[in-house]
């Protein structure tokens, strides 16, 4: 099963796909979206700025590209910047996003004891009733996955919120909606635990 690492000029491409490659994965790394139309699977990491990641995508003709592989079923996992393109718009930049989920994306607010960015590791809290997927298997809830981001991605639908971080106030850390999966996190920098989610990730 092929997994496509979308190269739009961000994003810490590298280390995701030596992680997939390590657990045994058939990954490379591209920016053509007509590969991104023949593989099985595709992952968007992310770095950086909102409105750059756009703008990336657009030059490289994938913004349309991966709202259509999405509408057709394909497994998508999009991980910091991966997720948050996913919503209407962010306060970044003023950009629009891909709009597959409602919502904005948010920048944190420095007070007392929250320092902006959030960097470092944070427990990830399963939330709702059957919140819990296969993509989480074998990772108990609350365990600690490493973050770095100063913006936040606040959904208009409640539902597709899977876990949540504290941090100064409960953000989204994982959303997830049919064959769509996205994670505030790092999984690529989270030691065994990150690895475990990029297993189960390439096994759905």
């Amino acid at each position: 099963m092929s997994i496509v690492v979308i190269d739009y000029g961000l994003g810490n491409l590298t280390s995701v796909y030596n992680a997939l490659k390590f657990l045994g994965a058939d990954a490379k790394v591209s920016p053509s979206a007509e590969d991104l139309k023949k593989a099985d699977k595709i992952v968007l990491p992310g770095v950086g700025a909102f409105k750059d990641a756009i703008l990336g995508l657009e030059k490289r003709n994938l913004k349309k590209a991966i709202i259509e592989t999405l509408s057709s079923g394909k497994i998508y996992l999009g991980i910091c910047l991966g997720l948050q393109i996913l919503f209407e718009g962010s306060e970044e930049g003023d950009t629009e996003g891909l709009g597959v989920f409602k919502g904005m994306v948010k920048r944190f607010r420095e007070k007392s004891g929250i320092k902006v960015p959030h960097i470092g590791w944070n427990a990830v809290r399963s939330q709702g009733p059957g919140s819990r997927h296969r993509i989480m298997n074998g990772i108990a809830d609350g365990s600690y996955f490493y973050f770095d981001h100063s913006y936040y991605a606040e959904p208009g639908d409640k539902g597709i919120v899977a876990a949540t971080t504290e941090y100064g106030m409960n953000f989204t850390s994982l959303v997830r909606r049919e064959n769509i999966f996205a994670v505030q996190f790092h999984p690529e920098r989270s030691q065994g635990l990150g690895l475990g989610l990029l297993k189960n990730f390439i096994e759905l």
